[in-house]
């Protein structure tokens, strides 16, 4: 059963909070993390993406940046734009983006239950990215980026989140350039704090990553390497939602080259696993639908019988992309490690498709139909793992909000 915890956030004051609200570290490059940051001398980017104070072409993994990422959160801390709660708390993150609402926990996650699968994984993780986050994590003595867990719907715990909200206001409630709005709320009621450990001690068997693998993986380690274990180090930062409450996009594929085919030859190869037909702006509607951006056009792609086994992997889209096309016909073998392909998530529109591949950057594009709640459920209960860049979730839990961390001071 899954074991969570309260915890006391480092966390903004009222006034900074808009300000210092930044996208999760991994949605950005360097480039795009100094533009955001620009102007902003209190964007939690300097503590995430610190090399965005250094000049260009430092290092980003050299021991230096993470230093700075410590010196950053401990001036946000002495300046009192950051302050940790007197005692442990829950707290309740609410995203609206296009009338749509999520909420979820944000509590501690045990890392004993991590490393048991009592919290499920569905994804292979990169060592080179772990270890980035292991050096900041060890560094700074904070978890700064927050892991998305998915659980099954309990009507108890759904009753018990909605009736908080209708009864307190939000500690922050702001909407963001990009349209979400983004609201916290303590819960710090001793009663209501014990009910909700226990509900999820009794009611829930597992959890499951949806967004943070890496994030997740590095914890463990860190708490591993710890030479003085703290029982902050047991757990680590997470937000806990409810299947009925989120929505998986579409992840999409481009191309850098058609590996030696002729467009009118790639056509015709492609047939004989897929349908093809020519088509406007092509976002699949239905299972084993795929669009494909070439040359100008789209085209619909429709899986023939035989391309797919029913098995919880082999049935995904991403898979029979993979199998039929990305493989065999453009020689893209390994989708982690093979520099001519790169993924767009669906937040960036069917367009930016077209964009990438007018640019002349890429040869063709794919768009794929998401994968589904259920499916994600089912292959990390298998204990199998999807395809790389899989699953897109959005709109995006903001960093700086919530800390853990891990030390007891900074």
């Amino acid at each position: 059963m899954a074991s969570i915890s309260p915890f006391r956030a480092l966390r903004p004051q009222p006034d900074f909070a808009r300000q210092l609200a930044s996208r999760p570290y991994d949605v950005l490059n360097t480039a795009e993390a100094k533009a955001e940051a620009s102007g902003n001398p209190y964007s939690f980017l300097h503590i995430t993406k610190s090399e965005i104070d250094f000049p260009e072409g430092v290092d980003i993994h050299s021991a230096e940046i993470y230093q700075k990422a410590k010196e950053n959160l401990r001036a946000f801390v002495q300046r009192n734009i950051l302050f940790r709660e007197d005692k442990p708390c829950y707290y309740l993150y609410r995203l609206v983006m296009n009338g749509r609402e999520q909420t979820g926990i944000v509590a501690g996650s045990s890392v004993e239950d991590y490393e048991k699968d009592v919290i499920k994984k569905h994804e292979f993780t990169r060592p080179e990215k772990e270890q980035d986050r292991i050096n900041h994590i060890a560094i700074t003595g904070a978890q700064t980026g927050n892991v998305f867990l998915a659980y099954r719907n309990v009507e108890e715990i759904d009753r018990l989140v909605e009736d908080w909200k209708s009864k307190h206001n939000p500690v922050y409630d702001f909407t963001l350039e990009d349209g979400v709005r983004h609201s916290v709320w303590i819960i710090n009621k001793d009663e209501t704090i014990a009910e909700i450990t226990r509900l999820f001690h009794e009611k829930v068997p597992q959890t499951y990553i949806a967004d943070g693998h890496h994030r997740a993986a590095s914890a463990a380690k860190v708490r591993a390497q710890l030479e003085k274990r703290t029982p902050e180090a047991d757990f680590f930062l997470t937000t806990l939602f409810p299947e009925s409450e989120l929505q998986i996009l579409d992840y999409n594929r481009v191309v850098t080259d058609l590996n030696g085919w002729q467009p009118h030859e790639l056509l015709e190869k492609i047939s004989e696993k897929f349908e093809v037909s020519e088509s406007d702006q092509f976002k699949p509607s239905a299972p084993h639908e795929f669009g494909m951006y070439l040359q100008g056009n789209w085209y619909k792609l429709t899986s023939k019988p035989g391309t797919f086994t029913e098995d919880p992997i082999g049935v995904l889209d991403v898979t029979i992309l993979s199998e039929n096309l990305l493989k065999p016909i453009l020689g893209i073998a390994d989708q982690r490690t093979d520099k001519r392909i790169d993924f767009v998530g669906g937040i960036r529109g069917i367009g930016e498709l077209e964009k990438k591949v007018n640019s002349g950057e890429y040869a063709v594009a794919f768009s794929i139909y998401p994968v589904s709640m259920k499916q994600l459920f089912d292959i990390a209960d298998s204990g199998q793992v999807m395809p790389p860049k899989s699953t897109w979730f959005e709109p995006k839990l903001r960093d700086g909000l919530l800390t853990h961390l891990i030390t007891p001071e900074l």
